[in-house]
């Protein structure tokens, strides 16, 4: 049995959440410029070449990609084999806590949701997510969300017949919802099946998925290609100024669901889809 302290978790995570908001995910940036050559609007490249040059001067100068450094989703796979001296939840928060202090990021996280809304002025409490695997490694993947694409995700609730077509639908509906203000290019991550709960937790894992990847299904492999091509064939363009690239990816993740349900959900990001981990 692996034995891992809260000591290294703190810092781990304190480590993530600087270098998430300060570092474009490499896959995210080669998307971005691979985008920019096959553009033909003038303003559509000047806007991607603006958006590849502040992820260069944010990596370089340690400095926050968004000024919107977002709230803290973490994910954690954890080994049944692996035991944490102390509390894990209370390590990730610290980690969290001090991290966004020593790297002077935006807090933006409230402590009522409705009423008080006062700032916590440390950007927690982070939202964590835990799965329980074989093995002795702990897997940490800190992922900042920003809310301004976060307010264009929506999930519904189809039915069974609803089939394909209306899955096809609700995803590009929310896209038309959402237009420039998700800050396209967009990241989108589409969950289906499971329960409603379930639903957009597959849509953000989905979303964090390698630019490039393919659902194992040749089914949902080809429902993925044909979403996104439609997507990019909107207009909405790069921050909303037209153009080919609307979207840098859409990923999707299933699970088995009930007889009577199809749930979906469209977890947006902008081309900023920041996410870090590491392997302890």
């Amino acid at each position: 049995m692996k034995t891992i302290s809260q000591k290294t978790i703190i810092q781990e995570v304190k480590r993530l959440c600087q270098e998430a908001n300060y570092e474009l995910p490499q896959d995210v940036y080669q998307a971005l410029r691979q985008a920019y050559d096959l553009e033909d609007s003038s303003l559509s490249k000047q806007t991607l070449e603006v958006l590849n040059k502040n992820a260069r001067i944010a990596k370089e100068t340690s400095s926050p990609i968004c000024q919107d450094t977002g709230m803290a989703c973490v994910f954690v796979e954890i080994g049944q084999d692996v035991h944490v001296e102390g509390s894990l939840s209370e390590a990730i928060q610290e980690g969290v806590r001090q991290g966004y202090e020593a790297g002077y990021l935006r807090k933006s996280v409230v402590t009522d949701p409705m009423f008080d809304r006062i700032n916590t002025k440390d950007n927690t409490p982070a939202i964590i997510n835990y799965d329980i695997v074989e093995g002795e490694q702990l897997k940490i993947i800190v992922a900042p969300k920003g809310f301004g694409s976060e307010n264009m995700s929506q999930v519904k609730m189809l039915k069974p017949s609803d089939g394909v077509e209306g899955v096809k639908d609700f995803v590009l509906k929310v896209i038309h919802d959402a237009g420039p203000n998700a800050c396209p290019p967009m990241v989108i991550g589409v969950g289906i099946g499971g329960s409603f709960d379930r639903v957009t937790l597959l849509a953000k894992k989905a979303m964090l998925r390698e630019i490039g990847s393919h659902h194992p299904d040749p089914r949902y492999h080809d429902l993925e290609d044909e979403l996104l091509e439609k997507i990019n064939q909107t207009g909405i363009g790069p921050a909303g100024y037209g153009g080919k690239t609307t979207a840098l990816s859409l990923n999707i993740e299933t699970f088995p669901t009930h007889i009577a349900g199809m749930p979906v959900a469209v977890s947006i990001c902008c081309h900023v889809a920041r996410h870090k981990e590491v392997i302890l």
